[in-house]
């Protein structure tokens, strides 16, 4: 009897062990330290701006600070470097763009210092129009009128983009190829230098994720011509789309979302996922997305997301970009 009882208290200490371990870790899993959100990019910029966004409430709900590093470069590949290389512990995360996440395995090509597989997928956070703009003292005010614009000047229009391999450079490309115009790739370190030297006049073209750009354009110092979303922006809702400017093959939809160093645990990434999902249902960040143009993600029947679903967009982005790379015959050069 003695030995009975001792074998049922046995098996009821062990019972909690025999529990998937993936259903302990991921209800168990929170951060020890500070989480820092690494950018690819220079401050200022939409990618800056999501992740100052996600920033304090993630921080709050996993109940420890999150913390925005900015490693600007190389169209975010810097970023990119920084965060595959970290310590796959759910610490360290990066704010992806469709640049870093996409177009940049084709442009880069060979020279690309991380490939997909060093990252993975948690969240997306948002989607968002590029907007297409022209310094105030251009004598156009549609993107038609600037298309004729540029054919009666090959050549001597600068456009504007925040570094090679952005979508914003790639939105140029597109557009260059479906109104058949020569216009001359200028790249910056960032949003920032590039809106000051087009506000300047030194930049007569430039495109802008909306929500680092839409200040200006409501304020007028920038002239909209475009957004290249299907829809238009309900933010402005007075500018066109490229489709109904005439160039409907000038789409674009800038993204943004988290990923972490790949082998970082399930449960971290299943928890922070959970949490950014949670984030940007919250009522008044859906307000401060929306007034900035931004979109939900959309990827899952809720309009929410998921590491899977996210997984599978960038897969797919990948593939999509690869192709408007090739056609345009972009390098990073």
């Amino acid at each position: 009897m003695r030995t009975t009882r001792r074998a049922v208290l046995g098996a009821s200490l062990a019972a909690p062990f025999l529990v998937p371990a993936g259903a302990h870790a991921q209800a168990a899993w929170a951060p020890a330290r500070t989480v820092r959100i690494v950018v690819g990019f220079p401050p200022a910029g939409t990618t800056d701006i999501a992740a100052r966004l996600l920033a304090e409430p993630l921080g709050r709900r996993l109940g420890q600070q999150a913390v925005v590093e900015n490693r600007p470069g190389a169209g975010g590949n810097i970023g990119n470097q920084v965060v595959a290389q970290a310590e796959p512990d759910g610490h360290t995360l990066l704010m992806q763009t469709i640049s870093g996440g996409a177009i940049n395995y084709s442009l880069y090509g060979p020279r690309m210092q991380n490939r997909p597989e060093d990252l993975a997928a948690v969240a997306l956070m948002l989607r968002v129009p590029n907007a297409i703009f022209v310094t105030p003292n251009l004598p156009v005010r549609t993107l038609r009128e600037l298309v004729d614009y540029a054919k009666a000047r090959p050549g001597q229009l600068n456009i504007g983009s925040s570094g090679m391999g952005t979508s914003l450079h790639m939105t140029g490309e597109l557009l260059k190829l479906e109104a058949g115009i020569d216009m001359t790739h200028v790249p910056f370190r960032g949003a920032g230098p590039m809106l000051q030297e087009t506000i300047s006049g030194r930049i007569e073209v430039a495109v802008d994720n909306l929500p680092s750009v839409i200040g200006h354009l409501r304020e007028g110092r920038l002239r909209p011509l475009a957004v290249t979303t299907r829809e238009r922006s309900p933010a402005m809702p007075e500018v066109p789309t490229t489709a109904e400017a005439g160039f409907p093959g000038v789409e674009a939809t800038a993204w943004f979302g988290v990923q972490a160093p790949a082998r970082t645990p399930r449960a971290a990434i299943q928890r922070i996922s959970d949490e950014v999902n949670q984030i940007i249902r919250e009522p008044d960040m859906q307000r401060r997305l929306a007034d900035l143009g931004g979109m939900a993600p959309n990827l899952t029947p809720d309009g929410g997301t998921s590491p899977e679903t996210f997984e599978a967009f960038i897969r797919a982005e990948i593939a999509k970009w690869g192709e408007v790379v090739r056609r345009s015959g972009a390098t990073a050069d």
